[in-house]
């Protein structure tokens, strides 16, 4: 197949599959897909016989959700607007509201409907100001209890989204305490509570039997159904990005310029100035990996290779799932990265292509 393209390994998505299940079937929690991290619907009906649905951030990934996911569908957005709310209510089995105000303005329209409410601890384990849904003058939901207390008997859940890339149970742990001191007479009045996504469970060596008990305890003492929200845990490892060598230089380095960017296919790495991953990544040569963008800084990172590099080479970016495919952008007009899918027994099919027709038609 032509490069570049993402690969989806399932015998890789399926261990994060494996523990998810557990953690259903030990705790009693439901799992929804985070549609915000990974939308790539071709894995879906695979997804959805270890998960309980979706859960989104727009109009566009509810409707998405509920078209290709079994299972719930779950609505939230920071703020929706009047011409959607009709279409996400249709679209959803439960909306969360990200203020007070929200549910105030859409109360007649959601009348009868699931609603659950956001809630901002004021705590949370995001090391980048950018990503911390804590950070002072939060827009991410409401923080006061009292105010919430005061519109409890028109929503039947809330939501509290505060753990990020968090790979410590006794961190989780230590945030669950608060919630439950501070919001535990609100919650009392639930029937459910989302905790989020961003709780890196399936990750090698995470405590998870203490994770299952510790959400049965903690729903056994409300009373309520909980939810995860998990994204990058359910996929972590599951997909590359598959690249080849089209030129090399040296400038006080050896540079090799591949046919993909990161400022178009694997943004996250530009934002948050993190390096991409290779395995191995060992050997004497260095060498810095860069995109073919015109931007200065397109760089996936600097590795080691066994041999000197060359055009026609081909590499493989590691853990290229998540806020990957639901941010690749035109910028460029550089050829967007298909999709395939690698299936258990092996065979490998091409699930998307993209050319000039979905370029062009992307703008006008």
């Amino acid at each position: 197949m032509q490069t570049p393209y993402y690969l989806i390994d399932k015998s890789r998505l399926l261990p994060n599959m494996e523990k998810i299940a557990w953690l259903r079937e030990a705790s009693g929690v439901k799992c929804l897909l985070a549609l915000k991290c990974f939308a790539t619907w071709s894995v879906f009906d695979f997804m959805s016989e270890y998960m309980d649905g979706s859960t989104s951030s727009s109009l566009y990934e509810v409707r998405l959700g509920r078209e290709k996911f079994p299972g719930e569908t779950h609505a939230y957005s920071v703020a929706y607007a009047d011409h959607e709310i009709g279409q996400v209510l249709e679209c959803s089995d439960k909306i969360i509201f990200n203020s007070i105000g929200q549910l105030n303005k859409f109360a007649d329209a959601s009348q009868g409907h699931i609603r659950g409410l956001r809630v901002n601890p004021g705590v949370s384990t995001s090391d980048f100001d950018l990503a911390d849904p804590a950070r002072p003058f939060s827009r991410l939901g409401e923080h006061d209890p009292a105010a919430i207390d005061a519109v409890a008997d028109q929503i039947r859940g809330l939501m509290f989204h505060n753990n990020c890339e968090n790979d410590s149970y006794d961190r989780f742990d230590e945030m669950l305490t608060l919630i439950e001191d501070r919001f535990g007479d609100v919650i009392h009045k639930m029937d459910w509570v989302s905790l989020g996504g961003g709780i890196h469970f399936t990750g090698e060596g995470y405590p998870i039997e203490k994770l299952a008990a510790r959400l049965k305890r903690f729903a056994q003492s409300f009373g309520i159904q909980v939810y995860l929200e998990p994204g990058e845990a359910a996929i972590t490892g599951a997909a590359t990005l598959e690249v080849t060598v089209l030129d090399t230089m040296h400038n006080g380095k050896n540079l090799a310029i591949v046919d993909s960017s990161i400022e178009a296919h694997m943004l996250d790495l530009l934002i948050y100035r993190e390096p991409a991953k290779i395995s191995p990544d060992t050997g004497s040569e260095e060498w810095m990996i860069c995109g073919k963008s015109c931007l200065a800084g397109d760089i996936f990172g600097e590795f080691h290779f066994d041999a000197p590099l060359k055009a026609g080479d081909r590499l493989s970016f590691q853990d290229a799932a998540g806020y990957t495919m639901v941010k690749k952008n035109w910028f460029n007009g550089v050829k967007m990265p298909s999709i395939a899918i690698r299936e258990l027994d092996g065979t490998t099919r091409m699930v998307r292509d993209f050319d000039y027709s979905d370029f062009a038609a992307a703008l006008s």
